[in-house]
């Protein structure tokens, strides 16, 4: 499953934060339980793409003390929620040109 994500993880790490703004950790039980079970990504795949997404500007990031712990938490800028809605609009359009290719096989 991790390899058919290639190309389509900032979608899904964007989809989540838009949401609400969330830390890393959060991210990952988001895409696990909103997938049931599908993306059980580690660390080392979704922190990376956070720091990314931070770096061109599609997220920010904050500092807070939660429970005692200081952890990051990413929101969306207005850039990354224009960014999102076309991933979105592209998006749709391969599912559905991918569905079409698929229907013409039944």
């Amino acid at each position: 499953m991790n390899e058919r994500l290639k190309g389509h993880l900032d979608l899904l790490v964007l989809e989540v934060i838009a949401t609400r703004p969330a830390h890393g950790y959060d991210v990952i039980v988001s895409l696990r339980d909103r997938s049931d079970g599908a993306f059980d990504l580690p660390e080392g795949t979704v922190y990376p793409a956070l720091y990314r997404l931070e770096r061109s500007g599609l997220l920010a990031s904050n500092w807070t003390a939660e429970s005692g712990r200081r952890r990051r938490v990413y929101a969306l800028t207005a850039t990354g929620r224009r960014a999102l809605a076309a991933q979105r609009r592209q998006w749709r359009e391969f599912a559905s040109a991918v569905g079409a290719v698929l229907g013409a096989q039944a």
